[in-house]
């Protein structure tokens, strides 16, 4: 069977259905997301940070995270890797994502 090649969009496309729960967006449009490497067959790496270092739900995050790329076809492995450098700031948040006033 023909394994699907997995993209760094299809990765980003996964990742944004899943909200911070403290802040009711996306971890993608929030910058949380800053590295995603597809490089290895049917392995997907992330470099991924929360809002705060002290974040209570960033296991939580996480683990979401990791799930959500193996349901992706093609995906046998997610490692997900969480930093805290460089430190998030509001202004990594994706603008264009933003609701338009």
């Amino acid at each position: 069977m023909l394994v699907p090649e997995v993209t760094e969009q299809d990765v980003r496309n996964a990742l944004r259905e899943i909200e911070d729960p403290e802040m009711g967006t996306s971890i993608v449009d929030l910058g949380l997301i800053y590295e995603i490497d597809v490089t290895e067959p049917a392995v997907v790496k992330i470099k991924m940070t929360t809002t705060t270092r002290f974040c209570p739900a960033s296991g939580y995050i996480a683990d979401a995270a990791r799930q959500r790329i193996e349901d992706i076809a093609g995906v046998s492995q997610a490692v997900v890797d969480l930093v805290y450098e460089p430190a998030w700031s509001p202004d990594m948040v994706s603008l264009f994502e933003l609701p338009k006033t």
